[in-house]
């Protein structure tokens, strides 16, 4: 039986790790680790300085890029945006949380 785990976002204090990183952990095992990261931005039609940014996390991953990425690990573009996303948001709460918590909510 498959139990749904609900998460409470405003209980996370760690900063979700930028996708970008995620797929230099997982870069080794595509394709047995045969594939330099030179010929994965050739296959991702991007150049090597484009990739290697966006694995140590200094450039966001755009639509495009997930979808180059999806289609480059079979597991299609949301998950990549979707980690983005959930980095980018955290930053944010991060710096303006105190300015944000001031505007109201309308009904």
């Amino acid at each position: 039986m498959v139990r749904e785990i609900i998460v409470d976002h405003s209980k996370i204090t760690r900063e979700p790790t930028h996708p970008g990183m995620l797929f230099a952990e997982v870069l080794p095992e595509l394709d047995g680790g045969r594939r330099t990261v030179a010929e994965i931005a050739s296959l991702l039609r991007i150049s090597r300085q484009a990739l290697h940014r966006v694995m140590a996390g200094r450039a966001a991953v755009s639509p495009e890029m997930a979808a180059r990425l999806g289609k480059l690990c079979g597991n299609g573009p949301d998950l990549w945006l979707n980690m983005q996303a959930a980095h980018d948001l955290w930053r944010v709460k991060q710096k303006m949380g105190k300015e944000i918590a001031r505007i109201p909510t309308l009904a």
